[in-house]
């Protein structure tokens, strides 16, 4: 056991595939093919299927989906975009991006996901309609897609899904993450419970026509070659080697997955502290990219966990409506569920191959605080 329980270690989760992955780069040097070749196609194919949906186009990153998507759908200056603001505020960028202003939902408390109650009465008080709706799938726990689309269907605004930390959730339908809204973004950054080698994302839709936009926004906005009919294109493409290396671990991802939930599982039942408040991790729902717990002394119990050997980090210390960058857009809504989340939200260790007696030194040192 290392001295140290960290909160993720690459190391540990790349070596075994180090003969697969070092043989998938040969393959993709030999082939002469290096932006925009098989590799991304025949990736794109097998994210999709594992998706559930009719088309996935690959993107330099999980932010550029984001982007890609709004703009896909319409989104400009001057639009407003509904979010929640305790996801590291990603989804701001990419509205900020397309030169809209993000505005803000509060979380369900219990979920941390975008409350459908919150959702319904902002938008029942008028005013400008939002372009798009962004929901974030938070901790690798799936929002409450079907009551959040209901409200959003009666009110005539596009949803995209934020799946970054999500890759692989079902929802009690068993629907992956990514096939409800009407587009769906991920990240494939090294991090993700489906990480490339590298920076990598994608836009998941069954709408073949935004598909077909993202994919002319992705390169230039070009409709053919250098022949650009759309505006707000840019250099965002999948690259053939972190394509070849997502093909080698999608069929993996279920059993990580499998291995996360186990582990924030056995956390959920072994840490009993009366001020640390446990997630539920409830089934297919929740795929458990990050075990955040709940305290009101945080600082202090993150200082004794350091003592023990445990490291830790905040996802997210801050909510949106609190940086700086947004000072200039003028008042901010309050968000209690959201503040509150934001003060007391604390991530232990939670990988594929934290081994047991890991997780039972992380329980050991929680419940010793």
């Amino acid at each position: 056991m290392p001295d140290v329980v960290p909160v993720n270690d690459l190391g540990r989760h790349i070596a075994p595939l180090r003969p697969c992955l070092q043989e998938a780069a040969g393959q993709v040097i030999a082939s002469g093919h290096f932006v925009l070749g098989p590799q991304v196609r025949a990736f794109e194919a097998a994210f999709a299927d594992y998706c559930g949906v009719a088309e996935v186009v690959g993107v330099a990153n999980g932010t550029d989906a984001l982007e890609l998507a709004l703009r896909a759908l319409g989104v400009a200056g001057g639009d407003k975009v509904l979010m929640v603001a305790n996801a590291g505020m990603y989804g701001a960028t990419a509205a900020l991006a397309c030169g809209a202003a993000p505005c803000y939902v509060d979380v369900d408390a219990a979920t941390a996901t975008m409350s459908p109650l919150h959702l319904e009465q902002r938008l029942r008080r008028g005013g400008d309609r939002p372009a798009a709706i962004v929901v974030t799938h938070l901790y690798g726990r799936l929002a409450d897609m079907p009551r959040l689309l209901d409200v959003a269907r009666a009110y005539g605004v596009p949803v995209v899904e934020d799946c970054a930390q999500a890759h692989g959730a079902r929802g009690e339908d068993g629907r992956r993450a990514g096939s409800y809204g009407d587009a769906a973004c991920f990240s494939f950054y090294p991090t993700k419970n489906l990480g490339a080698l590298g920076d990598g994302g994608a836009v998941a839709t069954n709408d073949p026509a935004l598909a077909g936009r993202v994919r002319r926004l992705r390169q230039y906005g070009w409709s053919s070659k250098y022949r650009n009919e759309l505006g707000g294109g840019r250099n965002s493409r999948l690259d053939e080697l972190q394509a070849a290396f997502l093909r080698v671990m999608l069929p993996l991802l279920d059993g990580w997955n499998a291995r996360r939930r186990g582990i924030a599982q056995a956390y959920s039942r072994g840490i009993v502290h009366p001020e640390i408040q446990v997630p539920a991790i409830d089934g297919p729902g929740h795929v458990a990219h990050l075990y955040v717990v709940r305290c009101a002394r945080r600082a202090e119990l993150q200082a004794h966990l350091a003592r023990c050997g445990v490291a830790s980090e905040v996802h997210y210390p801050l909510a949106d409506t609190q940086q700086a960058v947004l000072a200039h857009a003028g008042p901010m809504p309050a968000l209690p569920a959201t503040e509150a989340l934001c003060g007391s939200v604390l991530s232990l260790p939670c990988f594929p191959e934290l081994d047991d007696a890991e997780v039972a030194k992380v329980i050991e040192a929680c419940n010793a605080w």
